[in-house]
């Protein structure tokens, strides 16, 4: 059951508020509350409990070291969503989508890999012996993957989940990942159709802060499950540990008596 503080913070926040009734998409209905003034208003409660399933998820998710890529291109939820997506130390697209991000992902790691190449360059000295001409193109070509791809540098494979703000924006986003069977998390307005996504939170995509308001929800989420790795991690090291203990004491004892031996 979805706790009644949270509701009343989604409330504040103004996830409640839907689309114009004549924009609805059909498939919504079960997450409609009312109608107010020609609005849909989203039921809280559902929204509250879709959060709270959307987060364990994304938490487990972030637990066992998979990336989870942010998509967010709309003006009001491009910083909210860098922000929070950097916080939690995840990938993210803020710029337009790049065709083929996540279909021909080894073609976008080779633009990322192009990127990298300038960096090292600047780094050894190489980049000094080029032209003036030579150094402005690159530094061109830098800048511009720099912008569209440098959000997902660290993203070496293919992510463990997508996370959309606003799905009819991001089609293509979610149509690769349909095609790659990548579980896709979402913020549903009422003009959408949740059908499309594994994870439907219903909420409004378009007030910033609603916005900020799910996607900090989900960024602690997720920085939970990185706790929750590291911790593990630290627990499975402990016993290694112990045990390359009591493997040496043996050892330490055999040197001991030999050294004894060789006294006497």
């Amino acid at each position: 059951m979805a706790k009644t503080e949270n509701v009343k913070d989604l409330l504040d926040a103004g996830v409640h508020f839907g689309h114009l009734t004549r924009r609805w998409d059909p498939n919504m209905a079960p997450y409609i509350y009312m109608e107010r003034n020609g609005i849909h208003i989203i039921n809280l409660y559902k929204t509250a409990a879709k959060l709270g399933e959307a987060s364990e998820a994304l938490s487990k998710i972030a637990a066992s070291g998979r990336k989870i890529l942010f998509v967010a291109t709309k003006k009001q939820a491009k910083e909210i969503v860098a922000d929070h997506a950097s916080r939690a130390k995840m990938p993210y697209i803020t710029e337009r989508w790049p065709g083929g991000m996540l279909t021909n992902f080894v073609t976008i790691r080779k633009a990322v890999k192009k990127m990298q190449t300038v960096d090292r360059m600047k780094q050894d000295g190489r980049f000094d012996s080029l032209s003036k001409k030579e150094q402005l193109q690159m530094n061109r070509m830098r800048d511009k993957l720099e912008k569209n791809l440098g959000s997902i540098e660290d993203m070496t494979r293919l992510p463990g989940a997508l996370f959309v703000v606003d799905i009819k924006r991001e089609h293509i986003a979610i149509k690769e990942a349909q095609k790659l069977n990548i579980p896709i998390f979402a913020m549903v307005d009422t003009n959408s159709d949740p059908r499309q996504v594994d994870f439907a939170i219903p909420s409004n995509d378009d007030a910033s802060k609603s916005i900020e308001k799910i996607i900090a929800n989900v960024a602690d989420a997720i920085v939970e499950g990185l706790s929750e790795r590291k911790a593990s991690k630290e627990k499975d090291d402990k016993p290694k540990a112990k045990k390359a203990d009591k493997a040496a004491k043996p050892a330490k004892a055999k040197a001991k008596a030999a050294a004894s031996d060789e006294e006497e």
